[in-house]
């Protein structure tokens, strides 16, 4: 299991690399997360978090991740900083015999990373800045695993 949180940007194809490499490992699934600006108005994105309590919140979904699934591995990779539209922001990557389990391992730690991990993101526009609030779907999304 892996939780990085960083400024720098990562290598999604090492990650993934690494979740391969074990030879019990018949699928890994990996998702990345971008930024994304709709309507063209975003400049930028601030992430801010509290390190050490970020890094121990993603570690321990991570570790219900492994839990609740057959994992023969987990990364968590979550960027802070500044960032610009399309750069990434977040990965999840998930490695298991089966890919049933790998993809609902990266479903739930998607879901965890996008509606409950202590990260606060402001959008920058010409217009000023605004903090992101959490969407509903986002908490609903999150609740199917608490059933």
């Amino acid at each position: 299991m892996r939780v990085v949180v960083t400024e720098a940007d990562f290598d999604l194809g090492a990650e993934a690399a690494c979740l391969e490499a074990g030879g019990d490992t018949g699928a890994v699934v990996t998702f990345t997360g971008r930024v994304r600006d709709t309507g063209g108005a975003l400049r930028r994105m601030v992430i801010e978090h509290y390190p050490g309590m970020t890094e121990r919140a993603l570690t321990e979904i991570a570790e219900e991740a492994c839990r609740r699934w057959p994992l023969t591995g987990a990364t968590i990779h979550h960027r802070h900083g500044t960032l610009e539209p399309g750069d990434r922001i977040m990965m999840v990557a998930t490695a298991s015999r089966h890919r049933e389990a790998a993809f609902a391992a990266a479903s739930f730690l998607m879901d965890y990373l996008k509606s409950r991990a202590p990260f606060w993101k402001k959008e920058e526009t010409d217009d000023g800045a605004e903090w992101v609030a959490a969407r509903d779907a986002d908490e609903a999304a999150l609740d199917r695993w608490n059933a």
